[in-house]
């Protein structure tokens, strides 16, 4: 069981770095974060990136359910309903998450060829459904991971967990928030994290997981 543990984990991190990689392939553009167009990051990235962020991002994503079953055998000796809450919603979540990183290679092509004509009201009609359809997504996703981070957190300072204490403090939306406040405060750093703000947050909690489990002698 304790070998599951890192095995699973190690399985999710590698979710994390490869879905990383494929979504800053598609989404990195230094000169298109002032852009004033909706999405106007995509202008300029060769299209071969978006080719090859998909198919790393899409096959990778479901790996993230494996995380997400090494943090529940983590945390089910502290609590098996809190345990499964977080594995529950992080599966939820990375199914809805697999959706919209399905779509933005797509995206991107589509805002690079609608730059290349100008009819606006057609570039308006793709934009707000897009908006409408798969951009919400997205806020979903965050606001299923900030109940993710609740259940973690209150699991591991309730004890009983594999966890020490200060593990709480790696929970997802937390790290979330510390790329994004990194992408408006220290923008030479933040600027390479932000495109891929969810995988780096998640690459942060695997890889502390996978630490604080070794410390505590779970091999």
């Amino acid at each position: 069981m304790n070998m599951n543990i890192r095995v699973f984990g190690w399985l999710g991190l590698l979710g994390s770095i490869m879905v990383g990689i494929g979504e800053f392939l598609v989404h990195f553009n230094p000169e298109g974060f002032n852009s004033e167009l909706p999405f106007g990051y995509f202008l300029g990235i060769d299209p071969s990136r978006f080719t090859v962020g998909q198919y790393l991002m899409v096959p990778f994503i479901s790996f993230y359910i494996f995380g997400y079953w090494h943090l529940y055998l983590a945390l089910r000796s502290g609590s098996e309903k809190l345990g499964r809450a977080v594995l529950t919603l992080g599966i939820f979540a990375f199914v809805i998450g697999g959706v919209w990183v399905g779509s933005r290679a797509h995206l991107g092509i589509t805002i690079q060829a609608l730059n290349e004509f100008d009819v606006p009201e057609l570039q308006q009609k793709i934009i707000a459904s897009y908006d409408l359809h798969m951009e919400n997504l997205v806020q979903i996703l965050r606001v299923v991971v900030l109940l993710i981070s609740v259940f973690f957190v209150w699991a591991i300072l309730k004890g009983g967990t594999m966890y020490p204490k200060w593990m709480a403090l790696f929970n997802p939306i937390l790290l979330l928030i510390t790329v994004f406040a990194l992408f408006f405060l220290v923008r030479p750093i933040g600027q390479y994290l932000a495109p891929t703000a969810m995988n780096v947050a998640h690459f942060g909690l695997f890889s502390a997981s996978l630490f604080a489990l070794n410390k505590q002698n779970i091999n």
